[in-house]
């Protein structure tokens, strides 16, 4: 019975978890493959490091030479983020006929296609499951349990820095600068946390999301993105007042052979069940013409969440080596890729204007709505402390993006509107 010999790039939070799984649940992975699995060599940065995983010293290395080219070693298992470097361990990886397990998505979303590519040509796998999500199987469900169906939308919060940020600042009120600095000391922040509240890390999920779902060549380009850093606490307190909760979205939608992929902050009804995910957790919304809708819901990262969807793409790999099937599983994509147009994208969208207060400006804006078939679902109409000014809360009715982007433009030029002060998509009402 042939030991599975594995080669782990990384031992940080995501690593010390595959080698956790691994070493506690080796009796399951026999029960399920057939044979022993072991980790053989770990390439790390320190060979002193303080870990919380007890490690042989023996199977840690400095040179990468000692994982990517041992011939003893059937499967790369790659958590050690980053992008140019890795790309060029797992291109030489694959090329050495060795299988590939990664948790990366940046690399995923930049060069994916390439990875896959190479793959393919060299009859081996690449399994990516963990780089989107977390633990939750959700690429595994738009492969394999959805297969048969033809997906139309996916929606989600698949950011779980930003989803605690939002979720604290709503139901405690407290502010942005204070919460991140509370999910830096808590783990759920980087020190660094540009590419999370910008929408970054998102937007490239939601590439590899759409690539999978839609069956096309989507690209990081291809995804329009903005962060949570510009919501104020007077957004989220409208947001609740008009019956919606604030949530950081990424949106794919398909009408034919044109889509739409996009990250912003948006409103949801507080109904929606995507308005009730929490803090860290994630969740996906998807929407297929025969199973109606799914959603799949989990912790979206930490070490046993995201190891455990590690180790489950490590099985199917050992799997079809057992069947001889390796390098297989991979699919084309179908259909060629067009982006929706302005004039084609549809929603209904909020609006935070400081006015002038005086007679007929709600007249003047209400008709410029109309100038553009635009018509208002929900209307608040305040006084400010500031001599001679009101603020309107407003949302729409369902209109396309291109005549939103106008009647933005055009209220920036009215003398009556003294500012925009915010603008969200609004999102999840009546199945839209």
């Amino acid at each position: 019975m042939k030991t599975i010999s594995i080669g782990l790039l990384g031992l940080g939070t995501v690593g010390s978890g595959v080698v956790k799984i691994i070493e506690r649940n080796q009796d399951k992975l026999i029960h399920q493959i057939g044979c022993p699995v072991r980790i053989k060599k770990i390439l790390v940065k320190n060979l002193n490091k303080e870990r919380d995983v007890e490690v042989p010293e023996e199977k840690l290395t400095l040179n990468p030479a000692d994982v990517l080219d041992d011939p003893e070693i059937d499967v790369i298992i790659e958590v050690m983020g980053g992008i140019d470097e890795t790309r060029a361990y797992l291109l030489e990886a694959l090329k050495n006929k060795k299988h590939v397990v990664t948790a990366n998505k940046d690399l995923m979303a930049l060069y994916g296609s390439e990875l896959l590519t190479v793959a393919t040509d060299n009859q081996c796998d690449l399994f990516y499951e963990a780089s989107v999500a977390g633990g939750i199987p959700i690429l595994r469900g738009l492969v394999d349990g959805l297969s048969s169906d033809r997906i139309t939308k996916m929606m989600g919060i698949v950011n779980g820095t930003t989803n605690f940020i939002l979720t604290k600042m709503s139901k405690n009120g407290s502010a942005y600068q204070d919460v991140l600095k509370e999910a830096q000391a808590l783990g759920y922040a980087e020190a660094d946390p540009t590419a999370d509240v910008s929408g970054l890390d998102a937007a490239r999920k939601m590439a590899i999301l759409s690539t999978l779902g839609f069956s096309m060549n989507i690209d990081l380009a291809d995804v329009k993105y903005e962060g949570i850093t510009g919501i104020s606490e007077e957004d989220l307190v409208y947001s609740k007042r008009l019956g919606y909760t604030m949530k950081l979205i990424g949106l794919s939608s398909r009408d034919g052979d044109k889509v739409e992929v996009s990250v912003q902050p948006a409103l949801l009804p507080e109904h929606h069940p995507l308005a009730s995910v929490n803090n860290e957790y994630n969740a996906v919304y998807v929407y297929g013409e025969a199973v109606g809708e799914t959603m799949f819901y989990g912790p979206g990262a930490g070490s046993l969440p995201t190891a455990t969807a590690v180790v489950s793409d490590l099985v199917s790999v050992m799997k079809n080596m057992r069947l001889g099937v390796n390098g297989r599983s991979a699919v084309s994509p179908q259909y060629s890729k067009t982006l929706k147009k302005p004039s084609e994208v549809k929603a209904k969208f909020f609006f935070r204007l400081h006015v002038k207060d005086e007679v007929g400006v709600l007249a003047k804006i209400t008709t410029l709505f109309a100038e553009h078939g635009v018509s208002f679902d929900k209307i608040l109409q305040l006084p400010m402390e500031e001599e001679h000014s009101s603020e309107i809360v407003l949302v729409t009715h369902r209109a396309t993006l291109e005549n939103f982007e106008k009647i933005q433009q055009k209220m920036n030029d009215y003398e009556i509107v003294k500012e925009i002060k915010s603008t969200y998509r609004v999102e999840g009402e009546n199945g839209k």
